[in-house]
């Protein structure tokens, strides 16, 4: 049975191959009546690959996939691969090896790596196809707004959110703290998670305690960016340690204040820009883990979605959310270790940076298709629901007034945006 269906697999393996083979040769042709052989060439291998993705997904490796296509990743990868191993691998074996020798290299070392290509891109797709646990769906933001407390509370209500972080320095934070506890009497599996905020806002701590955060209304002032900045400074340095001092004190206050808001315990905390894993910020986090009880933190390490359409990717491109994913993918994967040397634990996978502030249709369905693919831990402690993976959103009524008065100027532009009401939307109608 096993030397039946490889031989099976060989076949079709050869006969999209011989389909790919004409392929290449008949828009080879055609083109060269119109193109230089320089340029014609590299589109029909093109078109060359484009039919074996295609085949290979459908045919070959059809129970690996399920008769659906590749990740469009794949089909990249083959064709970058291949055209580099046809213009170099010539050079490299120039006067190397006999001539018939050398014909046999440079004909079959394509068609092996081709094998290896769609074979990866197979274990990919089946690995895709084994769900793994079902993802949370989380909120920011709660206490930004009553706008914002607004989508949130219908949405935990109506069963359609599984946590929110707390913006306790918000100005509707009062209010949305105390309708979530009680929201959570209800159903005791909602999560609170502390937000904490050291980019805009008024501070918890006294302001003249902090005179290197706030500004002179007493608003933190420092940028996700001065952050990052202070970050570089050496340890020793006298402006770190200045400023770590009176980051702590802000944490503890901030802590102490979703004490009062949201009930004592064990606090999950994640960050107002995601500052939290930024790290000056993550070091004095960890410092005062045993102190607070805080066992929890957020990662961002969110993996690329697949299948979705071209127009998602600009989008991603022109609205810098590729540029988040990349920073927050480094920060995340630095802060990995410490998290787990402190014993802290983490969602086991996240998606909601990439399109920050625009998960609604194919990109909201396309993360939570994404999430749901994670492979589960082999540690019998990873489907703690702590450790789900997270799917993040930004869910809003229309903002009435401007929180700009409040301090929230960064915020202001987010929180007006329709985009808050479409994810509202999206949540409210989204079927996982």
């Amino acid at each position: 049975m096993i030397l039946r269906s490889l031989g099976t697999r060989i076949s079709l393996y050869g006969l999209v191959g011989i389909v790919a083979a004409a392929v290449h040769a008949s828009v080879l042709i055609g083109l060269g009546l119109l193109l230089p052989l320089w340029l014609a060439n590299p589109l029909a291998f093109l078109a060359a690959s484009l039919a074996g993705y295609l085949g290979h997904s459908r045919f070959t490796f059809r129970p690996e996939t399920g008769g659906a296509r590749f990740a469009r990743r794949w089909l990249l990868i083959q064709y970058l691969v291949n055209l580099a191993v046809c213009s170099l691998l010539p050079l490299l074996l120039a006067g190397l090896l006999a001539p018939p020798l050398e014909l046999a290299v440079l004909v079959f070392t394509p068609t092996v790596l081709n094998a290896l290509i769609w074979s990866r891109a197979a274990h990919f797709s089946l690995r895709r196809r084994s769900l793994g646990i079902r993802p949370r769906l989380h909120a920011d933001d709660l206490g930004l707004s009553t706008a914002t407390n607004q989508a949130i509370l219908a949405l935990a209500d109506a069963g359609r959110l599984d946590g929110t972080s707390l913006l306790v320095n918000g100005p509707a934070a009062v209010q949305g703290a105390a309708d979530w506890m009680s929201l959570k009497a209800r159903r005791s599996d909602l999560q609170l998670c502390l937000h904490l905020c050291l980019t805009e806002g008024p501070s918890c701590a006294a302001p003249e305690l902090l005179p290197d955060l706030v500004n002179r209304r007493g608003h933190l002032q420092l940028s996700f960016g001065q952050w990052l900045l202070v970050s570089l400074l050496p340890p020793p340095h006298p402006r770190r340690r200045r400023i770590s001092t009176q980051l702590g004190l802000e944490i503890q206050a901030q802590i102490a204040r979703f004490r009062q808001l949201g009930g004592d315990g064990p606090i999950h905390l994640d960050g107002h820009q995601h500052i939290h894993l930024v790290p000056v910020v993550l070091e004095t986090v960890l410092a005062l883990a045993e102190r607070e009880r805080i066992t929890w933190l957020r990662s961002t390490e969110e993996a690329l979605p697949t299948g979705l359409p071209l127009l998602c990717w600009w989008e991603a491109l022109r609205q810098a959310g590729l540029l988040k994913w990349l920073v927050l993918q480094l920060l995340s994967r630095r802060a990995r270790r410490p998290i787990r040397r402190r014993g802290l634990i983490s969602n086991q996978g996240f998606a909601g940076v990439l399109f920050t502030g625009q998960m609604a249709g194919v990109p909201l369905e396309g993360a939570w298709r994404e999430l749901q693919c994670l492979p589960r831990q082999a540690d019998p402690a990873a489907d703690h629901p702590a450790m789900a993976p997270l799917l993040l959103a930004h869910p809003g009524a229309r903002l009435e007034g401007d929180l700009s008065a409040e301090g929230f100027g960064l915020s202001q532009p987010f929180a007006a945006s329709s985009w808050r009401q479409r994810e509202w939307q999206a949540l409210s109608e989204f079927v996982g």
